[in-house]
């Protein structure tokens, strides 16, 4: 929580407020910017920094009312707190005594631009202010900017202060006199930025604007904030918020920040509205008939049988009840129905039953060299546990996972078993599969919902402190590894909840939030401390970590930087990429009409790619009322990377499948909004070094598909942040770390990095794998670098 300590109005709808910072203040630098969230139903906003205390540790922002956000903002007081402040964000001022410099600032940019003139005044140039605004009663700063200035000039619409008309007549009549400028900073309004820069274009002035666009994460990960500069994307909160003003294309960037300037309404069925079902064990008078034909009452007892063989068998050393595997189908998950379930965000699976499960865990051969085992990432001890829920125990069964598995409730949810441990598992090669996900997803939940999460006991503090950057799979398995080898644990998270692609990435009917909510806060019993709203690479660095007493640090920031094709129209509004899509309604809830963030919900959508993420995001298109949802792959079905689960569960609801095509230009109308996608079909050629047929292009076959919005799911690159940073991590030519594979070392001393920030996107399980293998590493690393006793 972050205190206002100081409130005034210093305009007409503009507002100054200090806000206790601590390490913001300590860091920030001229140019930068915070995200701001007011409270849990808050959208995310950015706010340049307009200056900082460090003896207080306060901040500086001033805003100007201008939406929801900001008028509720303007509401708060001295006294009361924000939810989340995270910074500083963007790369600061290039600073430096450029000689003659012309600072800008109309509107609001007056502030914007008033910690920039300040520092560009230290730095010894010879500064010349000027301010604009419709009026005097809307000048703001004056007496700071005058304060640092050199010259300093106001111009008014309305001729009420200065000169009347605009800072341009200003800095034209400068040029025209001969005045020698050798930089302009231009902050304010698109209009003012744009001509500012096309008035010193001809005469080769260097013009530095600042940009403000619509933002949701402020770190990179979501791609909202992309511009085009040169014509080609970048991303401001990564990239800037500083560019070439001769470079932007300012009608692009006017367009983008209408994209919400008409709410529209949010459809009242798209909220978590569960009276169109019920879980199993809460539906009265419902019972889920287990898949052998029996009658009800029946069951218990025949479980019982065949449980009670199982354990004669093993005490035998035989195969328990091995004849008896095959008058067992699998058990078939019971979920809504597609007609109920793409109207809410409710999960699809149900679960299975305590019978249902039992009759599952009776399938396992328990088999003496199991090879599911060597098939899961994380070493669960799978015969082990589901043999314990073959006996009735569950919560020793969970107990088991538990031993190698910090996360089995989302394991059991999302992990892609079907190509590895049930892929291959034993009684596939003849029957079906052993269900061992929903296997461990069963026992997971059944600890939970009893209340009986047992904490194991932790060995004696070892004195080492490990850092732990990033809270998604990777970092999450990392810190449940080393908590429970006897070390001190710290998670930073960037976004303001911890769980990284878990929260952000993966929708609601896949993976509750509550479940991932519930796995971290295991972690937290465990030990382990989690840091949210801590941007490791801004308000500290890697080296700030070594350098404050953490003995190693583990980096597990995922590959969060989103890729788009580079066609024609990307940056059309309507266009959005699948992690600010997914982000906006997973992580921020835009599908809740009591939350503030707003999503574009249109009839006829695209989605490019083929993977679980465009599933994720067709399938939640759909649940956010759009009528035709076009999933677009250049290749054919039999090579779409997605689980075989999610693509049935898409079909099942009603997604088109559009194989064999590839889109080559967004059609936009003269709005600026999408209208459609361009595409050509395509057929299969010889295949390409990832072993798949490569697609190639049917001449003459152009087509296009109506549609009014468009998702980007064609992969994700590595946010460069800590990379950046961190000088002596060594990364490869896509930007991801090189680390070792088997310990996860990097090429720098005591930082270890896993997950897709080295190997690019890939599964959860994966990530996590290379977490516990991260752990390892790091527990030998920490205790041969100095004895125990030393450490505390």
């Amino acid at each position: 929580m972050f205190k206002i300590v100081e409130k005034a109005k210093i305009a007409e709808s503009n507002f100054m407020m200090k806000i206790e910072a601590p390490q913001i203040a300590s860091k920030r630098k001229a140019g930068q910017f915070v995200m701001l969230r007011i409270d849990e139903p808050g959208e995310r906003i950015p706010l340049t920094i307009a200056g900082s205390d460090t003896a207080r540790g306060t901040i500086t922002i001033i805003f100007q009312v201008a939406g929801d956000t900001t008028r509720q903002l303007s509401t708060l007081n001295v006294g009361d707190y924000l939810l989340d402040v995270v910074g500083p964000l963007g790369h600061p001022t290039h600073i430096e005594n450029f000689g003659t410099v012309v600072c800008i600032g109309g509107g609001l940019g007056i502030a914007l631009v008033m910690p920039i003139a300040e520092a560009l005044h230290d730095a010894g140039n010879t500064l010349i202010s000027i301010i604009s605004a419709r009026n005097k009663d809307l000048l703001i700063c004056e007496k700071e900017m005058q304060a640092c200035s050199n010259e300093f000039l106001v111009a008014t619409d309305d001729g009420s202060k200065g000169i009347k008309g605009f800072p341009t007549q200003i800095l034209q009549d400068m040029i025209n006199k001969g005045r020698k400028i050798d930089v302009v900073f231009a902050v304010g309004p698109v209009p003012l930025m744009a001509a500012v820069s096309k008035l010193t274009k001809p005469y080769n002035i260097k013009t530095i604007v600042s940009l403000n666009p619509i933002m949701v994460d402020g770190t990179g990960m979501c791609g909202c904030c992309r511009v085009l500069i040169d014509n080609k994307p970048k991303f401001v909160c990564v990239d800037g918020p500083e560019f070439d003003g001769h470079q932007v294309d300012y009608e692009n960037l006017s367009q983008r920040l209408k994209t919400y300037a008409n709410k529209e309404p949010r459809v009242p069925s798209v909220s978590q509205d569960s009276s169109c079902w019920k879980p199993p064990e809460d539906r009265a008078g419902t019972v889920h008939k287990p898949a052998v034909s029996m009658h009800a009452s029946e069951g218990h007892a025949v479980v019982d049988q065949l449980a009670a063989g199982f354990s004669g068998a093993e005490a035998g050393g035989g195969k328990p009840a091995a004849r008896k595997i095959g008058a067992i189908p699998r058990q078939k998950m019971p979920e809504q129905e597609p007609k109920n379930r793409i109207k809410n965000f409710e999960e699809v699976p149900f679960g299975y039953t305590p019978e249902m499960a039992r009759q599952e865990a009776l399938r396992c051969l328990q088999c003496k060299k199991p090879l599911c085992c060597d098939g899961c990432p994380v070493s669960i001890d799978i015969p082990g546990f589901i043999k314990l829920i073959a006996e009735g125990d569950f919560l020793a069964a969970a107990k088991k996972i538990k031993e190698t598995n910090a996360l089995p409730a989302v394991c059991g949810r999302v992990c892609p078993q079907e190509d590895q441990c049930e892929k291959v598992c034993i009684v596939g090669k003849k029957f079906k599969p052993v269900a061992i996900g929903n296997l461990e997803r069963f026992v997971a939940d059944y600890e939970r919902k009893q209340g009986a999460v047992e904490i194991p006991a932790i060995p004696e503090k070892t004195g080492y402190k490990v850092a732990i950057v990033g809270a998604g799979p990777a970092g999450l398995a990392c810190a449940g590894e080393l908590i429970k080898m006897g070390h001190d644990v710290t998670i930073f998270e960037a976004l303001h909840k911890a769980g990284g692609v878990l929260v952000y990435g993966i929708p609601e009917f896949r993976l509750p939030k509550t479940i991932v909510e519930s796995e971290v806060e295991y972690l937290r019993k465990l030990g382990v401390k989690v840091e949210v709203n801590a941007v490791i690479g801004k308000a500290q660095t890697v080296d700030d970590l070594l350098q404050h007493g953490f003995d190693a640090v583990f980096v597990g920031t995922g590959a969060g930087l989103p890729m788009f094709m580079g066609i024609p129209g990307e940056n059309l509004n309507g266009v959005y990429s699948a992690n600010e899509y997914l982000t906006r309604v997973n992580l921020m809830r835009a599908y809740n009409s009591t939350y503030a963030t707003p999503i574009a919900m249109r009839k006829n959508v695209a989605v490019i790619g083929a993977g679980n993420v465009a599933m994720d995001a067709a399938r939640t298109a759909l649940r956010l009322g759009a009528e035709n949802v076009y999933v677009v792959y250049r290749r054919s079905r039999e090579e779409m990377p997605a689980r075989v689960e999610e693509i049935h569960h898409g079909e099942e609801e009603g997604l088109q499948f559009r194989f064999l095509t590839n889109p080559i230009r967004i059609v936009g109308d003269e709005k600026g909004w999408v209208k459609g996608l361009e595409c050509v079909r395509m057929e299969l050629g010889e295949p390409d070094e990832s072993g798949r047929r490569r697609p190639l292009p049917v001449k003459g076959s152009e087509f296009v598909i109506d549609v009014e919005c468009l998702i980007m799911s064609i992969g994700n690159g590595p946010n460069p942040l800590v990379q950046s940073t961190t000088p002596d991590i060594q990364v490869n030519k896509w930007g991801n770390i090189v680390a070792d594979l088997e310990t996860c070392k990097t090429t720098k001393e005591g930082v270890f990095a896993g997950g897709d920030i080295v190997t690019g996107a890939a599964t959860v399980i994966l990530a996590m794998g290379a977490g516990k293998k991260a752990a390892k590493a790091i527990d030998a690393y920490v205790r041969s670098k100095k004895p125990a006793a030393m450490a505390s």
